[in-house]
């Protein structure tokens, strides 16, 4: 007989079944609840444990100069608080233990506020039980972030003694502020570029930001990293630091020489368009009445002027180049003063008599505006379309599209006529007073680039900010020089404005910006700068000085320009941009100045060293590692033995050492040896000495040979 009971067993069964299907219900119930009634609620809740898509910005890539020299880089700066919910009561015992050390660390680091100040905000914050409280309101460096985190309490994990930071992206230049507005700046913590290549090149800079999500779990937030960020590339820029710095301060000097208001100087590498250095400098008065000269705005390439009669060489290359003229051809000035269609046209020599007849080499050595002009108008005043024809021929008005934001193209206006025949932006005047550099707008960089067209032999090169760009070491992309003009006029005509602008500096005015060292080449210039409506003579006349040229004249290596703009008289463009551009040419050629030693070995070159007398023993050792040898009549070594004091006398390539007698109590002779020796030997004898002059002892007070008596003087005449 079975012994399972059904009527014991499948009641209990039953019941189990039920109260299982009965929770089974509840869940599926409290669940569809969730789901309905409930979702909003449970979707808050959910928002509160996460945040998804948090940015994370990269590491900005950093400009360097031409060698590698870190001219803007990206450095980690800190904002450092405290959490005193933190920790607990384990915390706050700790802390009033030890907030007197941590103030005291604080004031340390941080001199400028004291320990009492420190420990007063800090107490602030506390009774606020703030969550934040920041430490110090400024951001501060890696260096002091690591020491405020060494502090007690602060050296504790983040949830155990409340110390936490907000790390930034900070923006320093390594050489402050040279080639500010070239290389740029940035927008304070916003991280955004405001000028030069910093904001040309802004997007290989900056990078690409990365995504991470946050999860709460456990009140903590865990990362989960899901696009990592993209550091920004470095730019390799063809800045020369040591020319930068060498231009800046020529150009200061001058400024501050003359009382000048602003000062351009671009120095550019012939061959390839390099910009080397570009200094623009603006006066500035402080508050405390104090001037000093800033970099305010990219004058080199934005500023639209009249270049002046640096633009006459343009004009002569148009002439030479269509065959309307040669160098032979000679040219009447007059007494200084022409006029030209009813408007008078002096030279600056006018007061005294002018230069009357001159050759058309000369009319540019001498900067004669009537020499030009006349040249110019005679045979370009029928047509004068063909003379701005064969301006823009030379490359002058090309738009160099730069990477610099501001640059301005020159402004270079064509002639035209209407339908009838009848110029509709033109005068009679005009060409005569374009040749000149008048009626243009023309920036310096498109002066110079013209310049070092004519330098390299006739082909036009773009000037060149960025060599490479860089990303962990490894070149990502390149930019090549680049040329504009493979030839901006004839080979002869090229190499005939090569040696007249050599003249212009050996024979002209120019002369200031030449060196005895090595030719110059290059074009003076000194333009009234137009006041808008009120013309050049309202109020004081203000003048646009400047110097164009390159160096060495015979195989060019560096083109250059200098602009000056200053009030009043005296204005001298080869006096004063001339001075600047002489001082720049020499510190650059001086740096690649390199010589032997043997150059500096001649006839009259002593290899034997002249030995004084004193301490032959030294001597002997010295000159024993020279590789020079003694006759030295005597035994003893250097290492162990005591001085020997001794006379030295050069005999051919040989040096005779002779040892001297010495006794205690007789004054020695202690002429011909230096101080050194001789004092030493007079005083362990118990004389006191007195010297006058330098060198070698020429003469004794206190006689050799004679008894010493201690304490008495000894004048030693040194020569």
């Amino acid at each position: 007989m079975s012994k399972f009971n059904r009527d014991k067993v499948l009641p209990r069964y039953f019941a189990i079944a039920l109260v299982l299907t009965l929770i089974g219900i509840a869940i599926v119930a409290k669940a569809f609840v969730i789901m309905t009634t409930q979702k909003e609620y449970w979707t808050q809740v959910a928002d509160r444990l996460k945040r998804d898509s948090v940015s994370v910005k990269p590491v900005r890539g950093n400009i360097l100069s031409c060698d590698g020299q870190l001219m803007a880089s990206s450095i980690p700066e800190f904002k450092v608080y405290i959490d005193f919910m933190a920790g607990g009561k384990e915390k706050d015992s700790l802390w009033e233990a030890k907030v007197d050390s941590i103030c005291t660390g604080l004031h340390k680091i941080f001199p400028a506020k004291s320990a009492a100040d420190f420990k007063r905000h800090l107490e602030a914050g506390r009774k606020k039980q703030a969550r934040n409280w920041p430490i110090w309101k400024k951001r501060i460096d890696y260096n002091t972030f690591t020491e405020v985190k060494q502090l007690p309490v602060f050296n504790l994990s983040k949830y155990k003694g409340g110390f936490h930071w907000e790390e930034f992206n900070a923006r320093r230049r390594p050489f402050g502020s040279l080639a500010q507005r070239t290389v740029g700046d940035m927008f304070g913590a916003k991280d955004t570029a405001r000028c030069g290549l910093e904001l040309s090149h802004d997007s290989i800079l900056r990078g690409i930001n990365g995504i991470t999500h946050r999860r709460k779990i456990l009140n903590k937030y865990m990362d989960i990293p899901v696009t990592p960020p993209i550091d920004g590339a470095d730019i390799v820029t063809t800045i020369d630091v040591n020319m930068q710095d060498l231009a800046e301060r020529a150009v200061i000097d001058e400024l501050k020489a003359i009382n000048g208001d602003l000062g351009v100087a671009i120095l550019m590498e012939v061959a390839t368009g390099d910009v080397k250095a570009i200094v623009n400098m603006t006066k500035c008065t402080l508050d405390n009445g104090e001037v000093v000269y800033r970099e305010i705005k990219n004058n080199a390439v934005a500023d639209l002027r009249e270049p002046g009669s640096v633009f006459k060489t343009a004009s002569i290359m148009v002439a030479l180049d269509d065959g309307v003229v040669d160098t032979t051809y000679m040219v009447d000035t007059g007494m200084g003063v022409w006029n030209m269609h009813g408007r008078d046209m002096k030279d600056h020599n006018w007061r005294r008599g002018g230069y009357q007849v001159i050759s058309l080499p000369r009319s540019l050595e001498v900067s004669s505006n009537i020499g030009v002009s006349r040249i110019i108008d005679e045979h370009y005043g029928k047509d004068p379309e063909k003379f701005v024809r064969g301006i823009y021929r030379t490359g002058l008005a090309s738009d160099l599209h730069l990477p610099l934001v501001g640059y301005a193209k020159p402004q270079i206006r064509m002639p035209k006529k209407n339908k009838h025949g009848q110029w509709v932006n033109w005068s009679k005047t005009a060409l005569p007073w374009m040749s000149i550099g008048y009626e243009t707008q023309i920036p310096p960089i498109s002066t110079v680039t013209f310049y070092n067209a004519i330098a390299n032999n006739g082909k036009m090169m773009r000037p060149r900010f960025v060599k490479k760009i860089m990303k962990n070491g490894e070149t990502i992309m390149e930019f090549p020089p680049e040329v504009i003009k493979p030839h901006i006029a004839k080979d002869k005509t090229i190499r005939q404005m090569q040696a007249i602008l050599e003249h212009v500096v050996s024979q002209g005015l120019g002369k200031k910006a030449g060196s005895k060292s090595f030719k110059v080449a290059g074009k003076t210039g000194t333009a009234q700068i137009s006041q808008g409506a009120g013309g050049y003579k309202s109020g004081t006349v203000q003048y646009w000085l400047s110097f164009a040229g390159f160096f060495p004249a015979d195989a060019p290596r560096y083109s250059g320009i200098v602009c000056l703009k200053k009030s009043g008289l005296p204005a001298s463009g080869g006096g004063m941009s001339g001075v600047v551009f002489h001082n720049i040419a020499e510190g650059v050629m001086a740096r690649h100045l390199k010589l032997s030693v043997e150059d500096a070995r001649d006839t009259s070159s002593v290899l034997i060293p002249d030995v004084k007398n004193g301490n032959v023993m030294a001597a002997s050792y010295v000159l024993g590692n020279l590789g020079i040898k003694t006759d030295a009549q005597w035994d003893g070594s250097y290492a162990y033995g005591n001085p020997v004091w001794g006379k030295a006398a050069r005999q051919g390539n040989d040096v005779a050492l002779t040892k001297m007698q010495t006794y205690g109590n007789i004054a020695p002779d202690v002429t011909g040896m230096g101080a050194r020796d001789a004092v030493y030997m007079l005083e362990s004898r118990g004389l006191n000495v007195k010297l006058r002059g330098r060198g070698k002892v020429k003469s004794q007070s206190y006689a050799a040979g004679k008894v010493i008596q201690k304490g008495s003087l000894c004048e030693l005449i040194m020569e």
